[in-house]
């Protein structure tokens, strides 16, 4: 099979909507030498925002995953998760490349079902759609936004406007 990724692309799966519950899941991250599941219940009573991204490796990637940590990784109300489905080592690189000291990078490497059961996974290539979620404390899918392409940025301040509104 052939993926053209400057090409429309199909997503497998239909998008998880506002108001719905969002799906658990579990994704790896690394700590030291040990590979840990994590879950949507370890953020529990949190506002939790899921920025999804196809690699860390790219620069659109890279800048979208810089400006939320700058914006939201030290709010003790919110859980930023960054998503993508890069290898973890990959992921600690960048940590340590841009300093990075308490980022939570996830990977949904291993089986993919994340991004299938949030509907963002790109058919035949096993990549994350550029995404964001916003799921609140109970769990509830309470904003979402895809990229109009997947070399597109988000509309980062649609985002801190929804943000506010659930916060």
């Amino acid at each position: 099979m052939k993926v053209d990724l400057t090409k429309p692309l199909t997503l497998e799966n239909k998008q998880i909507k506002v108001g719905e519950k969002a799906p658990d899941f579990c994704l790896a991250r690394l700590e030291g030498f040990e590979i840990i599941d994590t879950s949507l219940s370890d953020f529990e009573g949190k506002i939790k925002v899921l920025s999804c991204y196809p690699s860390i490796d790219t620069g659109v990637c890279d800048m979208q995953t810089k400006n939320f940590y700058k914006k939201y990784n030290n709010n003790e109300k919110i859980a930023l998760l960054n998503i993508s489905a890069d290898l973890l080592f990959a992921l600690n690189r960048w940590c340590g490349a841009n300093e990075v000291t308490n980022a939570t990078m996830l990977s949904d490497y291993r089986t993919h079902k994340f991004a299938k059961d949030y509907g963002i996974n790109i058919l035949g290539a096993d990549i994350i759609y550029r995404s964001i979620f916003i799921i609140d404390e109970n769990n509830v899918i309470r904003y979402s936004q895809l990229a109009k392409q997947l070399s597109s940025e988000l509309d980062f301040e649609d985002v801190d406007k929804a943000l506010k509104l659930v916060l």
